[in-house]
């Protein structure tokens, strides 16, 4: 089901303790030591794109994102990524740290025709009326409830680079704090790159701060820039930038992407997810139901 979803199309979000239940300080300690931060020049999917990463900033690759993910964050899969940006002077299992996940959107090209017409406050009401409804499911299938509260950060377009970010305050109906769904976007000739930032409402600031540098950090290399785009041959994106946002597609590309969001709130992670097949929506929920906390 992960595959079909895509990975490139998940979007994260977490506030995560030092480990997952499972794991020990020790063990966590002890797989903290194995993983390969990289640094500087880092070259993504044979070519696709390249991170310039500053002294601020360090890389895991995949294989080590993927351990991450699944033994020290608790995910049941962290497969599919393309990496993850973690600061320098943080480790990936310290309590306050965040992270960037790095996964590739290949939906074609995205027109930007709408950057200046779109209107996120009405977006925003959008959005949180499709989340309400999703919830009824969610609740019928042992999962708890999610509140899209607003904008931590309204979309922001650089209409001359075509890159994108954004932020989304979430609350869980068994978490007293708001979880930050963090959304960095660079469009590219076949796709998009997805960054998406993992951490803790308290980490917005600092997050907010580094966006911009990351994104700068961020392109794709020759042949697979936005300016790469050949009409007469390339495949064009079923959405613009407002279905970027909201994570819709049209109908007739027979996806509907939704809100896929990893948390971890007392000390577990819930997956939503949200597809659609044809005109018909249906809800998947991953993760493990109230019963098994």
């Amino acid at each position: 089901m992960y595959r079909k979803l895509g990975w490139a199309a998940l979007f994260f979000c977490a506030m995560f303790s030092v480990q997952a239940e499972s794991e020990t300080a020790s063990e966590a300690s002890k797989i903290e030591s194995k993983l390969n931060y990289q640094s500087g020049k880092i070259t993504l999917q044979d070519g696709l794109a390249t991170l310039n990463l500053n002294p601020e900033f360090r890389y895991l690759s995949p294989e080590d994102t993927k351990i991450t993910l699944e033994k020290l964050w608790g995910n049941p899969d962290g497969s599919g990524t393309l990496g993850m940006i973690v600061p320098a002077n943080l480790k990936v299992s310290a309590r306050d740290s965040w992270a960037v996940i790095v996964t590739y959107d290949e939906d074609g090209y995205v027109k930007d025709d709408d950057a200046e017409s779109i209107d996120y406050s009405k977006l925003l009401k959008e959005m949180q009326e499709s989340t309400a409804e999703a919830n009824k499911e969610r609740v019928k299938k042992g999962y708890g409830s999610v509140q899209l509260v607003g904008w931590a950060q309204p979309p922001r377009y650089d209409k001359a680079n075509h890159k994108m970010y954004w932020a989304k305050e979430l609350r869980f109906d068994d978490s007293k704090e708001s979880t930050l769904n963090y959304n960095i976007r660079v469009l590219g000739r076949r796709g998009v790159l997805v960054l998406n930032a993992v951490g803790g409402m308290d980490r917005l600031t600092e997050i907010n701060t580094q966006a911009p540098v990351i994104l700068a950090q961020t392109e794709f290399n020759e042949g697979h820039r936005y300016a790469d785009y050949v009409p007469s041959a390339d495949k064009v994106a079923a959405y613009g930038l407002a279905g970027l946002v909201a994570g819709k597609v049209a109908v007739k590309a027979g996806l509907i992407k939704g809100l896929l969001v990893f948390l971890v709130a007392a000390k577990k992670f819930v997956l939503i997810g949200l597809i659609a097949i044809g005109a018909a929506i249906k809800q998947f929920f991953f993760g493990k139901a109230k019963s098994e906390s």
